[in-house]
């Protein structure tokens, strides 16, 4: 049985989750429960087997008895904290959200004795690190260190970092991938492991090198179209035609202009045709995505975006990040996914965020050079094949936030945030949404581009059929194609009657067969 401890404890079921079986909660887990912070709980989080055994789930992750946390009574609530955040270091890495939660939650002097326990050692130099670095100030009364090798503050074998910049103060490499005011992380899983192993970028070049080049050049201009369709229809929107290929020209030129404030603006006036009933630029009030109810009218929140205080600051964050990442050698698709999926998640403006958001992904893959020049990836294409998957990332994400964020109803049926709520929109755990855009990515290079790139050859060659056996004009082969895909293959009686009447029957057969042989053999 576990002796009295300030943070370990048994617990059969946990976070909502029963246990296969009782285990000691620990880490940051133990941290967040006991202090009772105002932060969602880590997923996965880590459980100490009281059978020796390990155990790997979505969930939870199980480790044997020899790595129980010494956290008795007898230390000081501080000492214990202290042994806690080392267990958690070592085995869930750095969780920005709960080290800004307990900067808040403890005295600046119980901070100054946390870091000062084992002031040379490397886990207590990452965590004075962080401490000051998301305070933004000097802990009084500690000297710089000197005379110690540095150490990386995150572990690259837990999560991916950046090349980093030396902080001598704690001798440590601040290798954290973005800055104080917008950093997400992400855990370096087996899953995104297989993903950047498997050189996409690469693939897909070799590919598209094979492709002649006038139909490399009708492909770019089809995905573009597909793409931005794709994308509106994520909104539950069915754009005109001239609406689509306008925001499809705006994806068309992504990583040719470095983001900015202006930037942005601009973006959202190229989605929105019609601002007539929308207040443009960052929001200047509330906001939320979900539904209201139908008697009161009352806001049903699924996500609640930043307050539109915070929005300047998160959006520079952001900004800064967004080169930070470029500036270094951070995987391209990962690096999309920081970028994108923070932005949709701080929701700054009233309408367009959705359709920024996977510009964005186009734009830090062109940035980075991922893609071909010249074609861009149709990734809204593949969002929208897999839009129940990527709805669970979304709620993954803002879901559990909903426990933590005070909002009242304003008088025009929006909500009012009356907490601090920064933090979650800055420091924030973005491993499953970068699982999701990679395997986005792959089905994209797999399937959608050659799927699209084979069909444009198989209509070259039918065409180059009609045009030398019927002399057909262009605009008629393209909506004989798109009947004789409506029909399985035939023409319609009424497309025999009218739009082909010129047509015999004999020559009607021979068209049908031509173009079964050369679409469906």
């Amino acid at each position: 049985m576990l002796k009295s401890a300030h943070f370990s404890f048994v617990a059969p079921v946990f976070n909502g989750v029963v246990l296969p079986e009782e285990g000691i909660i620990s880490g940051y887990a133990a941290i967040i429960h006991k202090l009772g912070l105002a932060v969602p709980l880590p997923i996965p989080f880590t459980v100490v087997s009281l059978k020796n055994k390990r155990i790997k789930d979505k969930s939870f992750t199980y480790l044997p008895k020899s790595y129980e946390v010494d956290d008795s009574l007898e230390l000081s609530e501080v000492e214990a904290l202290y042994k806690h955040l080392v267990f958690a270091l070592k085995y869930e890495g750095v969780n920005l959200l709960t080290f800004s939660a307990l900067t808040k939650h403890y005295t600046e002097d119980e901070l100054t004795q946390l870091v000062s326990i084992e002031p040379t050692g490397q886990y207590s130099r990452r965590i004075w690190f962080l401490v000051e670095w998301l305070m933004q100030r000097e802990l009084s009364g500690i000297s710089d260190l000197s005379k110690k090798s540095y150490v990386d503050v995150i572990d690259t074998k837990q999560q991916f970092g950046i090349k980093g910049i030396r902080s001598p103060r704690q001798m440590v490499n601040n290798n954290l991938p973005g800055t104080v005011d917008f950093c997400p992380l992400i855990r370096r899983t087996a899953l995104l492991e297989q993903y950047i192993n498997e050189k996409l970028s690469n693939k897909n070049s070799a590919y598209l090198k094979g492709i002649r080049k006038n139909i490399l050049r009708r492909a770019a201009a089809f995905l573009l179209l597909k793409d931005s369709k794709a994308s509106f229809t994520i909104e539950g929107e069915s754009p005109k035609s001239k609406r689509a290929a306008r925001w499809g020209q705006a994806i068309g030129q992504a990583g040719m202009t470095d983001l900015s404030h202006n930037e942005f603006e601009r973006l959202q006036q190229l989605v929105i045709e019609n601002p007539r009933f929308i207040e443009m630029g960052y929001r200047k009030k509330g906001g939320f995505i979900g539904e209201r109810d139908r008697d009161t009218f009352s806001p049903v929140p699924d996500h609640i975006s930043a307050k539109h205080e915070d929005i300047q600051q998160l959006m520079t964050g952001l900004l800064e990040t967004s080169q930070k990442l470029l500036d270094n050698e951070m995987d391209a698709v990962l690096a999309a996914a920081s970028i994108s999926f923070g932005f949709v998640f701080i929701h700054p403006f009233a309408d367009g965020n959705g359709r920024i958001h996977r510009y964005l992904i186009h734009h830090v893959l062109a940035k980075k050079q991922f893609s071909e020049q010249g074609l861009i990836f149709p990734v809204s294409a593949s969002i929208l094949s897999h839009i129940g998957d990527y709805q669970k990332v979304l709620e993954g994400y803002s879901i559990p936030l909903l426990d933590f964020i005070d909002w009242k109803e304003t008088g025009d049926h929006n909500v009012e945030v009356i907490n601090e709520t920064i933090d979650y929109y800055r420091y924030f755990d973005v491993t499953p949404q970068a699982e999701f855009l990679y395997s986005c990515v792959k089905d994209t290079i797999e399937n959608i581009i050659p799927n699209e790139v084979n069909y444009l050859g198989k209509y070259e060659e039918f065409k180059y059929y009609i045009d030398n056996t019927y002399e057909m004009p262009d605009d008629m082969v393209s909506l004989l194609v798109s009947f004789l895909e409506q029909n399985d293959g035939s023409l319609s009686k009424r497309a025999k009657k009218k739009e082909f009447v010129q047509l015999s029957e004999s020559e009607i057969k021979d068209i049908e067969y031509r173009y079964n042989l050369i679409f469906n053999s």
